[in-house]
């Protein structure tokens, strides 16, 4: 095993939380250094974007069909941003208020930054790199350019990167937090993608192309330019075609000027070092190994409200309503088929651990959700041997082991009642150590992004259904891998825990428009 593989494994176990102690953090809210949550380049041309509210938008329930492509300018680059990475709406409450974003995000701290590289669309004859600035919903123009390589890619095709800044949310939770980053650059690309099949457009990750090169594109590797350190992620292909994932940048890194426009804001007066996040940082960096390519899904839903009012409704919920979370059986499984394909065009690793609760003909129970039968026979060897495998009315569904759960999840949800009070409660499993034997380091952040990717789609597929969702970062580890699940060994991991229901809305706080 490689020393990359090593630290990998060593901060996975390190930053497990366990009923005897939580991964570390400062264990207190230190304001005078809370980040800012929006980036900002100063001395950048700024490209204010045209609102999209009153844009029509197809239903939601036909975004997975074939639509119409939207032509490439200002307008449509304008809503594939605000009903992605921009702001849904302000909130207020005690004489404090924050920003709530079209893409979910742990504690609301949102570490994922954006940028665009575009052909020539915005009055000018050069191609561009852009920061998406949400606050102001503007672009900031980093680099102007001449290059023939957008003539490579299907007409009227970009580039998007996405990248992070794990100061934001180490912050506030310490050395667990380069997870939390993985998993919010997973619900952004999965915004994204909601957003451009809004305007007939296709998203695909490119997964020959190294996080140096994706820095690179981005100005991030001109740390001069930074106070704060900011990674990148990924780079992501828009167009109106189906894309290869396999893109060769060079041509477009060479056209590139050596030093961009603007300096980036500082986001805190000081920070707070945390060198294993450093450690895992610099060993996931590695060159990715491209997978095997898959179809993506295609669900058939019911008739639904517009997309762009699914996507600005769509909320994280503190408090669940017992009373009123019982859901029908027909809307769990409209759940869990809108995540049983594969979300990325890859092979699905990610399984879900179901602690149902209150579901309209199901016992109460633990169910597994089996999103890739390769992996059935090793679930059956590898978890505990008493449970039942009872097959349910839903494809690829099995009741383990009937019981109420109400208290466990709770328990394991670092006792937050939003995992018991609701309808169900998941733990998203992974296929873990052979995957990153097989596919290396970089393989541990793809595993978050697969999962960010499921809970973005509970998130809007919640939300269309007149319910409610809320992602959960913080659960005791083993006490859902060993206990519950019965594994003895790493080659399955729970990394993203999930619950869905009916929310309780505070009254308390007041809501006002985005922009």
């Amino acid at each position: 095993m490689n020393k990359e593989l090593q630290t990998v494994f060593h901060y996975h176990e390190t930053t497990k939380h366990s009923q005897k102690r939580y991964a570390k953090s400062l264990g207190y809210m230190d304001w005078a250094t809370q980040p800012d949550p929006f980036r900002i380049y100063k001395g950048t041309k700024s490209i204010d974007l045209a609102l999209s509210f009153d844009n029509p938008t197809p239903p939601y329930s036909l975004l997975d069909e074939e639509l119409p492509s939207a032509p490439l300018m200002l307008e449509s680059l304008s809503q594939l941003l605000q009903f992605s990475m921009g702001i849904a709406a302000w909130k207020s409450s005690g004489g404090s208020s924050w920003a709530v974003r079209c893409n979910a995000s742990s504690g609301n701290l949102h570490p994922t930054e954006s940028y665009l590289i575009l052909p020539p669309i915005m009055g000018s004859a050069k191609s561009s790199v852009s920061h998406y600035a949400p606050k102001n919903h503007a672009l900031e123009i980093l680099a102007e350019f001449d290059t023939n390589f957008f003539e490579t890619l299907p007409n009227e095709s970009f580039l998007i990167a996405l990248s992070s800044i794990a100061w934001r949310e180490a912050w506030k939770y310490g050395e667990r937090a380069f997870r939390y980053v993985q998993l919010d650059a997973g619900h952004a690309w999965q915004a994204l993608a909601v957003s451009a099949k809004m305007l007939g457009w296709k998203i695909t990750r490119v997964d020959n192309v190294s996080d140096k090169q994706i820095a690179k594109i981005a100005g991030l590797d001109q740390e001069n330019r930074f106070f704060e350190e900011e990674k990148p992620d990924m780079l992501l292909i828009v167009s109106k075609e189906e894309s290869s994932p396999s893109l060769d940048v060079a041509p477009l890194i060479d056209a590139l000027p050596n030093k961009y426009e603007g300096i980036a804001n500082k986001l805190s007066p000081s920070i707070h070092e945390w060198e294993i996040i450093d450690e895992v940082e610099k060993a996931t960096s590695v060159m990715q190994t491209p997978q095997t390519q898959t179809d993506r899904c295609k669900v058939a839903r019911e008739p639904s409200r517009e997309s762009k009012e699914v996507v600005l409704n769509r909320r994280s919920i503190h408090v669940m309503d017992k009373e009123k979370s019982k859901i029908s059986k027909e809307q769990f499984h409209a759940l869990l088929r809108s995540v049983d394909c594969s979300l990325d065009g890859k092979e699905n690793a990610t399984h879900l651990a179901i602690f149902v609760h209150r579901v309209e003909e199901y016992d109460q129970g633990l169910y597994l959700h089996v999103r890739n039968q390769k992996d059935l026979q090793d679930f059956k060897k590898e978890f505990h041997d008493t449970f039942l495998w009872r097959k349910t009315d839903f494809e690829n569904l099995y009741l383990l082991e009937i019981a109420d759960f109400t208290k466990a999840s709770k328990i394991i949800s670092c006792n937050q009642d939003i995992a018991s009070d609701g309808a169900f409660s998941l733990g998203m499993i992974c296929r873990y150590s052979k995957e990153l034997l097989a596919y290396n380091a970089h393989r541990y952040k793809e595993l978050y992004w697969e999962c960010g990717m499921i809970g973005q789609q509970f998130y809007l597929e919640a939300t269309a259904l007149g319910l409610s969702g809320t992602g959960i970062g913080c659960f005791l580890d083993d006490l859902m891998n060993v206990n519950v699940l019965g594994l003895k060994n790493n080659l399955y991991q729970s990394l993203y825990h999930f619950t869905v229901g009916v929310g309780y809305v505070d009254s308390r706080i007041e809501t006002r428009p985005a922009y």
